[in-house]
């Protein structure tokens, strides 16, 4: 234009000031280039410090050079030994209202991550994803601090606000690693409890607070803050427990877990059961009881406690309500101390959309998939992962390794595992996209868990992984190499249906759905499952086990330790829900403990006593463990008493021999013949009718001796007196 002047760069700006664009931008907190106008640059010094009235440089000898405010909160001086990249060359000493603040300048420090971890980290490598994203507690340039680092590719600024910055989101600006999408900065002199959010604008300008996905610890809800993690390690006190914890895992061993939902296991004087407190109790009471495994619900931190932790948000961050990371830590050391084992459940379905959390993490369909046919879960009104993508799918392994190594975890129980497999889990027909072969089943997911299943396999040989899967999807505890998911176990949710569809009918229906009690052995060894009797079965007006049961008070008891004392013998490894112990005869209830007060009543008292035998025998004698995933160890006697509602049949670890006979009628068999393959006695180990555990008292006066006859195909045969509503073990002496 005529008559214009124009100068670019202005006199001030030559002179170390920045131009008024880029000075709105700091202010407003706006900058993407933080590094590039802050810090040192070109022998000149900037430091952005709104609310500071001075502030001055000190030299490696200490020598004060004070700097000239430009604007507000920016200052500006000429300091030529301030050198770029190098932290170590200068302080600075600002002065706040209240105080002087001496400290390293974020920005005159260089890139954090090497350009291979930045390679690493966009090709999907769970290793660097835990280690070097998230926050940090570490030395550079022999200056402690905090380094973060947040994948955030689709973001047009991020920054890190906390307790350190006055939670003021125009400092704290973070450097942009194009190669991988992640920003980082190193923040000097922050130290362990310190609150902490990423601020993160949208490509539309838009500022929002996220959580850090990787935050090792987390604000006790409803509080949604992450915490600066103390970085010292715990000293644990279980080596002996970790040197033989994988022969205590694998499918020959006996394995019976106690499934625990932490907030409502016991009740504390204080109010909220730590996990200090529960350290004192529960371990000691799992060993008593005979169980071998805890299987704690979700501990992930998560924003309401009414999914009883299933819709987490801190994968990485043991939950605040029971106490920090470094009391969790004390807990587990505490049950290898009483040899007990501790499975976590894990949920990488899915997540809650909280503000705060992971959707629409940098704006944008990051973490979910982008198309709410594939994104959006119906059942739960929550955000599905989209495994199909690198980052996700190395932030879900890197979750998974945290817990296992870190916290010496026996194993993950990998929750609805069915739901990831298929693309039309709970859709209807034009809700849901099809695979890229038109399928219903969800590629990336499989991928996703047979490199989960492999790496902990690698990384962890002697954890197992354990999953939720209710479809007859094939091969899920058979080798990723064979074309398997690579799961150690699976939860057999078919038996569980069918035996207490079978038990919920009254005994003279019984005889008509014969069927549902036997059908669980077509496929008890297609997989290695464990039975399970979890919480999803006493909670939303299912009632409780008890409930379940037909009849008065007595008969449902005697159902009950009928059905116990089926499931022990039955192959497969065990899991009680807590209460179920207890015969709880409500159902489960998060908000309150459980009522331990039951066990002033025989009949209650004699279920727990019933369990912790079971648990006992199943564990000392190898023939109702050892070949628990193998067709050797099993074989029926009699399969088709329907009209008797009776079955028995045969345990062996190729040695010993176990008779198991049920009688799930009220009414008392005697002269019962049952064939068996060997002459002798054959003592009674076990009677669910026992007066001890609240029965008739019924029996066989300690065992029986085989008569000189054949039977159901077997050489010799017993004359057993079976109890109502019963199951006996009896167990060939000789």
């Amino acid at each position: 234009m005529s008559g214009a002047q124009t100068s670019s760069p202005s006199a001030d700006v030559a002179e170390g000031h920045i131009n008024p664009q880029e000075l709105t931008a700091l202010a407003h907190g706006l900058h993407d280039n933080p590094f590039g106008v802050l810090g040192p640059q070109n022998r000149w010094l900037r430091v952005f410090v709104p609310g500071a009235s001075k502030v001055a440089v000190l030299d490696p000898d200490g020598e004060r050079t004070a700097l000239t405010e430009q604007a507000q909160g920016l200052f500006i001086g000429r300091v030529p030994y301030a050198q770029a990249g190098d932290g170590s060359s200068y302080r600075l000493a600002i002065q706040w209202p209240a105080a002087e603040q001496i400290t390293a300048d974020p920005y005159a420090f260089g890139a954090l991550l090497d350009d291979t971890t930045l390679q690493r980290l966009a090709q999907g490598a769970w290793r660097e994803a835990g280690e070097a994203l998230g926050a940090h507690l570490v030395e550079v340039d022999g200056v402690s601090g905090l380094r973060c680092a947040v994948w955030a590719p689709n973001a047009r600024r991020v920054a890190v606000a906390g307790d350190f910055n006055g939670w003021d989101a125009r400092r704290h600006g973070m450097r942009l690693r194009h190669a991988a999408g992640v920003w980082e900065i190193f923040i000097p002199g922050v130290r362990p409890g310190e609150r902490y959010k990423f601020a993160i604008t949208d490509r539309n300008g838009n500022q929002f607070m996220k959580a850090d996905p990787m935050a090792r610890r987390s604000e006790m809800a409803p509080a949604t803050a992450s915490i600066v993690d103390d970085p010292a390690p715990y000293t644990w006190s279980d080596e002996d427990w970790m040197h033989g914890r994988g022969a205590r895992q694998s499918p020959d061993a006996p394995i019976s877990i106690y499934e625990v939902h932490a907030g409502s296991w016991a009740d504390c004087e204080s109010g909220v059961c730590g996990w200090d407190q529960m350290a004192d109790k529960l371990p000691g009471y799992a060993r008593a009881m005979g169980f071998t495994h805890l299987e704690l619900m979700p501990i992930m931190e998560h924003p309401f406690g009414g999914s009883w932790g299933y819709q987490p948000l801190g994968m990485f961050a043991p939950t605040a309500r029971y106490g920090p990371p470094e009391a969790f830590a004390r807990f587990i050391d505490r049950c290898h101390a009483a040899g007990i084992g501790v499975i976590l459940d894990w949920v990488p379905a899915h997540f809650p959309d909280d503000a705060h959390g992971l959707a629409a993490f940098d704006g944008t369909s990051l973490y979910e998939y982008e198309d709410p046919r594939e994104g959006y879960h119906p059942d739960w009104h929550t955000m599905v992962y989209n495994l199909g993508r690198n980052e996700v799918k190395a932030f879900m392994i890197a979750s998974a390794m945290h817990w296992l190594r870190r916290f010496h975890i026996d194993g993950l129980r990998v929750d609805a595992v069915a739901s990831m497999l298929y693309r039309d889990y709970s859709r209807q027909p034009g809700e849901w996209i099809p695979n890229r072969y038109g399928g219903r089943e969800n590629l990336e997911a499989v991928q996703f868990l047979q490199e989960l299943n492999d790496t902990v396999r690698a990384e962890v040989p002697d954890a197992i992984m354990v999953a939720e899967e209710s479809t007859a999807w094939p091969g899920v505890t058979a080798p990723v190499s064979e074309g398997g998911l690579g799961f150690h176990y699976k939860w057999n949710m078919g038996w569980m249906h069918d035996t207490l569809r079978y038990l919920s009918q009254d005994p003279i229906h019984r005889r008509y759905h014969h069927h549902d009690i036997t059908f669980g052995m077509v496929y008890a060894f297609s997989e290695r499952f464990i039975l399970p009797l979890s919480h999803d079965e006493v909670v939303h007006g299912k009632g409780s086990l008890l409930g379940k049961m037909p009849g008065d008070t007595q008969t449902r008891l005697a159902n009950l330790r009928a059905y116990y004392g089926f499931m022990w013998a039955h192959p497969g490894k065990k899991l009680l829900f807590m209460g179920g112990e207890l015969a709880q005869p409500t159902e489960w209830n998060h908000d309150a403990t459980l009522n331990w007060n039951l066990l002033d009543h025989a009949g209650h008292l004699g279920i727990q006593r019933l369990v912790a035998d079971l648990n006992r025998l199943y564990r000392d004698v190898p023939a109702l463990h050892a070949r628990d995933a193998d067709p050797s160890g099993f074989a029926w006697t009699i399969l088709d008493d329907q009209d008797n509602s009776v079955l028995a049949f045969l345990r062996t670890d190729g040695q010993q021999q176990m008779l198991v006979v049920s009688n799930f009628t009220p009414v008392t068999r005697h002269d019962y013949r049952i064939g068996v393959p060997r002459a002798g006695r054959w003592a009674e180990r076990l009677n669910t009718d026992a007066s001890h555990y609240g029965g008739s008292g019924q029996g066989n006066q300690g065992g029986a001796h085989t008569g000189d006859m054949a039977a159901h195909g077997q050489p010799q045969a017993l004359s057993l007196t079976l109890p109502p509503l019963s199951t006996l073990f009896l167990m060939h002496e000789g």
